[in-house]
């Protein structure tokens, strides 16, 4: 007897809550490519923004400063984040995934 996966199981959770179990996306293996390609962009920029970031941090001493560069670095990669999230929204939607 297979043994369900956690996923499994909380599908079935949901359909005795009388939630519908979500669609699976139909997109085209060109929109899961494109899609695949502008989170690989943005995790480069993520990666970029952290190393500097750190190399910005070993030289503020001052408390202010280092709170001013914690959050510039957090508005920052949240404005990466939901670029990319925007980007691949927008691609499904024209792809009429969702």
């Amino acid at each position: 007897m297979r043994m369900k996966s956690a996923y499994e199981l909380a599908l079935e959770r949901l359909e005795k809550e009388g939630i519908e179990r979500p669609k699976a996306e139909s997109l085209s293996e060109d929109v899961r490519r494109q899609i695949a390609e502008l989170r690989q962009k943005a995790e480069a920029e993520l990666a970029q923004l952290e190393i500097l970031h750190r190399d910005r941090l070993k030289t503020l001493y001052d408390p202010d400063q280092r709170q001013q560069e914690e959050d510039d670095y957090v508005l920052e990669r949240r404005r990466v984040e939901e670029q990319r999230d925007r980007k691949i929204e927008k691609l499904r939607r024209e792809a009429g995934g969702v």
